[in-house]
């Protein structure tokens, strides 16, 4: 049992606020119709802006309990719900889920987004995956591109391979309002309390959860600086480049740092070259002060592993998801 207090703002849910402040309370739909989110109200007094829980039984409207997700505070209130600690208390589910779009970001990355049922919503944790569900019943896997807080689409960053099942569907004969099957969440990468900054180092379509987490870390306020390096082959393969650029533009304590392995002589570049983490030991030569946060192909994080300890990096402060390709 822990105590904890959050500010909540006028017309804006408990929900809301709790996550808003990096606070894991238990949703589902988070527009009133699931119910997962209902929480007694121990103290105090809310009231529900346009919304019509009506059809929770009188029993538990008399026990004083309350659709967080809908409910607003018109008085200081306490409240008696679970905290979500960690990745592990977060229900697993299996959810149909139609296409909204599909968009090639390059000649080999699809932006593929997801919309869930009107009264599901996948509760997850920034930097988790999921997986797609074959026909055949085989599972892909692939992370979350989108935070926590924007659930009603699932955005996935998805790279083309010759021989890959699901890629190869996806780029060939995916259509819009498909429907798949997916499962999660799932995965223990995420975004750890500290007060170290922060290293967070992508490869290729590392970027997706990498993406998550920052745009997570932007929501809840966290004063922790971020300099991110993206490792790519050409400046192509920085898929989604202005974004990054946006945040260290944008937000003070973003930096950014685009590195690239593979400088083909008519590309004009001026930026940083040669392998990721290579890149990230020149401007760090004391990790020990610091927490990475590293996603890309086992190459690179293997690179990671074994050289970042080598320049003081502590033990359990490399938080990495590596990804394997699945031919079969």
């Amino acid at each position: 049992k822990q105590n904890i207090s959050f500010i909540v703002n006028e017309n804006e849910s408990i929900l809301d606020a709790a996550t808003r402040q990096g606070h894991n309370l238990p949703y589902g739909c988070r527009n009133g119709e699931c119910g997962s989110c209902i929480a007694e109200i121990v103290s105090g007094s809310f009231f529900y802006n346009g919304a019509n829980p009506e059809y929770l039984q009188q029993e538990v409207l008399g026990k004083r309990r309350a659709l967080l997700c809908q409910a607003r505070v018109s008085s200081d209130i306490e409240i008696n719900a679970n905290l979500l600690e960690t990745e592990t208390e977060i229900t697993l589910k299996q959810l149909p889920c139609r296409v909204k779009s599909t968009e090639k970001l390059n000649d080999s990355v699809m932006r593929i987004i997801l919309e869930l049922p009107k009264t599901e919503r996948l509760e997850f944790l920034p930097g988790q995956y999921v997986d797609f569900i074959l026909p055949d019943g085989k599972k892909r896997s692939f992370s979350l591109a989108n935070p926590p807080h924007e659930n009603r689409v699932l955005e996935f960053h998805v790279r083309y391979y010759d021989g890959g099942i699901f890629s190869e569907f996806a780029f060939n004969e995916l259509k819009n309002n498909a429907l798949l099957r997916i499962e999660g969440p799932l995965g223990q990468f995420t975004l750890h309390n500290s007060e170290r900054p922060i290293i967070m180092i992508a490869g290729g379509t590392g970027f997706a959860p990498i993406k998550s987490v920052v745009e997570h870390s932007l929501k809840i306020n966290d004063p922790r600086s971020i300099h991110f390096y993206w490792g790519a082959r050409s400046k192509s393969d920085l898929y989604l480049n202005k974004i990054a650029s946006q945040w260290a533009k944008k937000y003070p304590h973003i930096t950014y740092t685009p590195v690239l392995s593979e400088i083909d002589n008519l590309e004009n570049w001026s930026g940083k070259t040669g392998y990721v983490h290579e890149a990230v030991l020149e401007d760090y030569s004391d990790l020990s002060d610091h927490d990475v946060y590293a996603c890309g192909p086992p190459p690179m994080i293997d690179a990671i592993v074994s050289t970042f300890p080598e320049y003081h990096l502590r033990e359990g402060s490399l938080f990495s998801d590596s990804f394997e390709f699945a031919k079969e």
